[in-house]
This record gives C-alpha cells, structure tokens and sequence, in this order.
C-alpha cells in the first residue's frame, strides 16, 4: 500500500502554496541603504554594484518616494563628505551630508523611518572607522566622536541611530549622549555582530571608505567565532540596544538563527554588497534567474529568523511580491 501521506498534494499550484508557506516576507520587512553625496542631479553608478548608485539629495527624494510607494518605509543613510581629515569631522558636523539627507527626505517623507548609519570610516582619511594613535584605533578616544555624530543626526531627524564600528562600548555612549540631549526616544539599531568579511568589497567603491593601510580586523569579529557574536550582541542590548544587525546575512546565517533564538530584540540582518554583486555578476552572464534567485536568498534570510532584512533589492523584491 502507497503511503498515506502525499506531501505533494499541497505543491500542486501556486494557490496551494502560498497558502501553506512557512515564511513569508513583506516590503514592511525591507530596508533599502542608500549613498547620498554633495552636489546637484548627482546619480553617479557604482561599478562594482550594478543598479546601485550614489545620489544627489535632490535626485534622492523623488527615488526614495519611488521605493516607499512600492512598501519600503525604511530606508538606511551612508554619506560620502566634500572632505576627508583624520577625525572624520564632516560626521557630525550640522550641515554633513547624511544631516541635510535627514532634513530634506524627512520633509519630504514625514512617515518614513529615517535610519543613519553611524560610523566615521566614510569621512576620515584614513578610512578607519576610529580615531588614531599610530596606526591603531584608539577605541576610548573614539567613544565621544560617535556619540557626537549620534545627537547630530538625532537633530537632523533620523528615526534611529545605527552604530556600524564594532568599538567597545559604544552603544553605552551613544544612549547617554542622545539622553542627555534629549533624544530618549531615538532608538539605537546595533551592528552588534558585525564580522571582518571579504564579502564587503563592492561597498569600499559605494562609501569610498577603503582603509589607506590595514584593515579593520582589529575591531571587526573573525568569521571564526559563532559564540563570540552573541556575546556581542548581548553586549549591545545590556548597554541600551534597542535592536541587533548581523551582517553578512546568507555566510552568517547561522549565527543569525542562534542570535534570534537568544533573544527578545528585534533582529535585522545585512545582505552585504558582495551578496548583491555575486548575483547581479551572474545574473549578466545569464548563469541566475535575478527574482528567482533573489527571493530564494530573502526567503533564506527570514526563515534563519531576520525579523528585517537590509537588502539593495529592497524596491525590487518589493514590487515583485506585490505582483
């Protein structure tokens, strides 16, 4: 006698299947990074990731109102400065570019969550995401710089904060810099497990933040260590994280599912630029079937336990589960 079970009985159609599917994604669920720069009509391609650009403010607005008319209601902010010094002055400086971002796509978007990527790498010449002694980053002395750039965003209207350094502590210093200037409600989004990855190259061309020396395996954790990143990320949330990145996502998805089993935060994982590239590369060659392939790796992304996926695909994977 055959077996009474026949799972294929609910595969037979798409009905069926959607229907009965275990995870399930949302627009609501995406957030698109974006790179914005000084200057006018600015959308300069990025080489290495093709599709993704760097925009003006002005030609950022209307694309934003694009990708949030398709669902995407949060959107995360890389500034590339007008200069470079040692201290990375331009990121919290009042009139830096991520800050007139904020400004100009909050008036335009009141809903919109507005999330500010927080780091110096961008806007020192060194490209190291701290301040220096010699050539090592100094993580104490770092502290103030972010905490700075934190409230400086906070003013410019940035929905939440989104420490991307991977220092010592700095979730402590950002929470009582935004508290004592009267942010309170400005919720801190961590990369609390943030790993030294390859996988990061094609964001070097996007951010135009490539290290002048070394690179950041100092401060960044060792693709190694799986146990290391939940004792960061519980780090993070003791010191007032109010959510937890993992980035990578799809080399990283099991530290992903074991941060999610740990604990009660909302937790986000970053499909890094190298992720985007590797498909759009073979998606030219026409190796890779682009939404096929897409929606497979968010699928894989979510059902890991990502409750927010940071994803360059965010508008598209946005239209294609709208039909």
């Amino acid at each position: 006698m055959f077996p009474r079970e026949r799972p294929r009985r609910l595969r037979a159609t798409d009905s069926l299947r959607t229907l009965v599917a275990e995870t399930r994604l949302s627009a609501a669920q995406f957030i698109y990074p974006v790179f914005v720069k000084h200057g006018q009509n600015r959308q300069d391609p990025i080489r290495s990731m093709p599709g993704i650009f760097q925009w003006s403010v002005d030609t950022l607005i209307p694309h934003l109102s694009e990708v949030y008319s398709a669902g995407v209601r949060a959107f995360l902010f890389f500034g590339i400065p007008a200069q470079k010094d040692a201290l990375g002055h331009e990121a919290y400086a009042a009139d830096g570019i991520v800050q007139r971002a904020l400004q100009q796509v909050r008036e335009a978007l009141p809903d919109a969550i507005l999330i500010a990527d927080l780091c110096l790498c961008e806007y020192t010449d060194h490209g190291h995401c701290g301040v220096l002694r010699g050539e090592r980053v100094n993580n104490d002395a770092t502290l103030d710089l972010l905490a700075k750039t934190a409230v400086a965003q906070a003013r410019a209207g940035a929905s939440m904060v989104a420490p991307s350094d991977m220092m010592d502590g700095r979730v402590q210093a950002i929470r009582r810099a935004l508290d004592a200037a009267g942010f309170e409600e400005t919720p801190i989004m961590s990369y609390a497990a943030k790993y030294a990855s390859g996988f990061y190259g094609p964001f070097r061309d996007a951010a135009e933040n490539t290290p002048t020396f070394g690179d950041r395996r100092a401060y960044q954790m060792d693709p190694a260590n799986a146990r290391e990143a939940l004792k960061e990320v519980l780090l993070d949330i003791d010191e007032g994280a109010d959510l937890v990145i993992v980035k990578p996502a799809l080399p990283y998805l099991d530290v992903l599912h074991e941060v999610r089993e740990e604990v009660l935060v909302p937790v986000a994982a970053y499909q890094v630029s190298g992720e985007y590239a590797m498909i759009e590369a073979a998606v030219q060659q026409g190796w890779l079937e682009r939404e096929r392939v897409v929606m497979e790796t968010l699928i894989a992304i979510k059902r890991a336990g990502a409750d927010l996926i940071i994803t360059y695909w965010a508008l598209q994977a946005s239209r294609w589960l709208n039909g």
